[in-house]
């Protein structure tokens, strides 16, 4: 099944989970599409089986706190930031509910969380405005970047260069073998004062680059030339939250959610709105992404909702 502007048009909440007696902060899909992970403000993480569609196990961080949740390659490990005590990473199997490892380095809060789409490598950003690279199998920072602001990164969808988006005015593109020379490109973007970037993101086809805010703009990016293509406004945000903004896996359209509960879809080449679906939520969407396999999203507030489509074009 082909995703049209029709059948993003027919997606309705099919199933609502109401686990988290606190906002949802971060969730991940696993690579396979089977399962999501959630990390919430009331220091939880959930696991849901996407194909039955219901939720798995609970567990919890109550010391340390858990946002930016990611799934590493090994089946059943996370990595995620702290949001209490301090700024270490940690490396947790979900099987046995065991820390594997922990990275330390970051003295203030973490805010990017990328982790590579082919090996062990992951980065990560911090209002500390740096970024660093690590290796799952060891605690050593592999690599620090000091920049002149705070960063929000990614890694592009072949794990061989990652984007920072450094002061919410520019991205710079690094070599990941080669960062230590410097960005191989850099696009300086008018500084819009009324917001902050707060995510970054590749379209899985490598050509795009979708940059989120805490204002009521989305900019989209040719992740080649750096120029502009498209600005996507007209959802709510007025009270300057972070809203996650996702790509469907074909690259083909973008969508975010919005303070008031509903979804925002784009075409990514007109720009054109396609969509305006109500998920019900009943706080900002703060997180919101489709599922890489299987044709169905999920969505966010202090409820998670997994949506499918309702016609089969």
């Amino acid at each position: 099944m082909k995703l049209t502007d029709n059948v993003l048009r027919s997606f309705r909440v099919a199933k609502v989970f109401r686990e988290n007696s606190d906002k949802i902060n971060c969730f991940d899909f696993s690579s396979n599409g089977e399962t999501i992970i959630s990390s919430s403000d009331d220091d939880s993480l959930v696991l849901y089986d996407c194909q039955e569609g219901k939720p798995k196990r609970t567990l919890y961080s109550k010391k340390y706190g858990v946002d930016l949740i990611r799934y590493t390659h090994a089946a059943n490990t996370v990595v995620y930031s702290s949001n209490k005590i301090d700024d270490t990473i940690r490396y947790l199997s979900l099987h046995d509910n065991k820390y594997i490892r922990y990275f330390p380095g970051h003295n203030k809060r973490v805010t990017s969380l990328s982790m590579s789409p082919v090996d062990d490598t992951f980065i990560s950003g911090s209002l500390d405005k740096t970024i660093r690279l690590w290796d799952l199998r060891s605690p050593n920072c592999q690599g620090l970047m000091h920049l002149q602001g705070k960063p929000v990164c990614s890694f592009d969808p072949e794990g061989l260069i990652f984007a920072a988006g450094i002061n919410s005015e520019m991205v710079k593109l690094y070599d990941l073998r080669s960062f230590d020379k410097g960005p191989f490109a850099t696009f300086k973007l008018q500084y819009d004062r009324t917001c902050e970037w707060t995510g970054l993101k590749f379209s899985n086809d490598g050509k795009l680059i979708l940059v989120s805010t805490n204002g009521g703009a989305l900019r989209l990016l040719d992740a080649f030339k750096g120029a502009v293509l498209h600005s996507f406004g007209g959802y709510n945000n007025s009270k300057g939250v972070t809203l996650e903004a996702s790509f469907t896996p074909d690259s083909q359209f973008v969508m975010i959610g919005s303070e008031d509960g509903k979804i925002h879809v784009w075409n990514a080449e007109s720009g054109m709105k396609v969509a305006l679906l109500d998920g019900k939520h009943t706080g900002p969407v703060t997180c919101l992404q489709f599922n890489p396999k299987f044709m169905t999203f999920a969505s966010a507030c202090s409820n998670m909702a997994f949506w499918l489509p309702t016609i089969d074009d």
